[in-house]
């Protein structure tokens, strides 16, 4: 026996509709059979089937992206036009 079907109106970015839809279409589904898979997986466990996170850098990186930053923009720190340039240079410091 067929349960009674409905439909349901979302809102979501153009670009990231346009992005699932192609990888949805990739594995072989639709958003309609993607969005059923995980409101049951949803309903089956109990829970989000995933973890929702919040990625922040720890320490160590947060001191290393704000040493880049200030090697970038330092006009004292010695910058290359490219890779050779940087290899014919560490060549010298070996001779």
């Amino acid at each position: 026996m067929a349960t009674a079907s409905v439909n349901v109106t979302i809102r979501m970015d153009r670009d990231l509709k346009e992005q699932a839809e192609e990888f949805l279409s990739e594995v072989g589904m639709n958003m309609t059979t993607a969005v059923n898979v995980f409101l049951r997986q949803m309903v089956r466990v109990g829970k989000i089937p995933f973890t929702i996170a919040v990625d922040r850098p720890n320490e160590t990186t947060i001191a290393a992206l704000m040493e880049g930053d200030r090697l970038a923009y330092d006009p004292n720190v010695k910058g290359y036009k490219d890779l050779d340039e940087l290899f014919a240079e560490l060549n010298k410091e070996d001779e």
